[in-house]
């Protein structure tokens, strides 16, 4: 059995934040400020979807991926979200945009507009585009779960949210409205 699968689920944010990078605490900051109410699980670095596995057992959520994508003259920028065993189809998200050519975003574009780093891309990057470069697109079978999983902005952490505090309260406090999309499995 996994260690994290009995790791401690904490409701809320760490008691200290010795040791914690500053844009993590931004994060729960503004979470508590918007009184959006949240479990958090502290574990080693989890860079990949097949890596958070454990996590989104210990959190009973189902898996989110999060893509940042552009176009091809890295002028447009989105960050994707889509439930985790979906696959990526460049032409099918393209096609639904009416843009050509998606493709992953290079990292000192997410680092830069996000401020976030390979591995750690989540929904709660956006509490830091306040110029609204990046637009948020998300498969609408995420609306039919009732909670969402994401990391707040390090991928040392993961939290859950309830679904509707994203799309109610974060997203309208970030000015960063969903596209919907309706993609394939």
């Amino acid at each position: 059995m996994s260690d994290i699968l009995k790791a401690p689920v904490y409701e809320g944010r760490p008691k200290l934040g010795e040791g914690r990078l500053e844009k993590e605490i931004r994060t729960y900051d503004l979470l508590d400020r918007l009184a959006i109410s949240y479990l958090r699980l502290d574990h080693e670095a989890m860079p990949t979807i097949e890596a958070c596995r454990d996590v989104d057992k210990r959190l009973q959520i189902h898996i989110c991926k999060n893509l940042f994508l552009c176009n091809s003259g890295k002028t447009d920028f989105y960050l994707l979200l889509m439930p985790g065993e979906k696959k990526f189809h460049t032409r099918e998200v393209s096609s639904q945009l009416g843009v050509s050519r998606l493709s992953f975003a290079p990292e000192e574009k997410l680092e830069e507009l996000l401020d976030l780093t390979p591995g750690s891309v989540t929904v709660l990057g956006l509490m830091n585009d306040s110029a609204q470069r990046v637009k948020l697109l998300m498969d609408r079978e995420l609306l039919q779960e009732p909670y969402m999983g994401c990391h707040p902005c390090i991928n040392t952490s993961s939290i859950r949210l309830s679904t509707r505090d994203v799309l109610e309260k974060f997203l309208p406090a970030v000015n960063h409205m969903p596209v919907f999309l309706d993609l394939s499995a």
